[in-house]
């Protein structure tokens, strides 16, 4: 990605930004279970109430669910995924994007340890 990105406020970010195809960049797994659907993930499809996980040949992908959720005291944007075989949150802890928006880098904090970079360019 060569483009310029600029941090965004995560406060006041719109919920929109986080709809696209994401790819994973970099992903740390800490204790969070290698086989499990989100950490086989090779990229998100982020629509609108609609998730999809895409995988690689050996581990097929999964359908389910996500929602922006805010904490009421500083407004900070978690993630609430959820599929047929996993559901949990992560806590969105950075968001960078070019100043055309046609790229985007997202980095996540899942609640078992998991950490995600995800890119997407449009």
């Amino acid at each position: 990605m060569s483009d310029l990105l600029l941090d965004i406020n995560l406060q006041y970010s719109p919920d929109d930004y986080f709809d696209g195809e994401w790819q994973v960049a970099n992903r740390v797994l800490n204790q969070n279970d290698p086989f499990s659907p989100l950490a086989q993930a090779d990229e998100f499809v982020l629509a609108p109430g609609k998730l999809e996980t895409r995988a690689t040949a050996t581990s097929p992908g999964q359908t389910g669910y996500w929602q922006v959720m805010r904490d009421e005291m500083l407004n900070r944007p978690y993630l609430n995924f959820e599929l047929p075989n996993e559901a949990t949150r992560a806590l969105v802890t950075r968001l960078r994007r070019s100043a055309d928006g046609l790229h985007s880098q997202l980095n996540l904090y899942f609640a078992s340890g998991m950490e995600l970079q995800l890119n997407r360019a449009n």
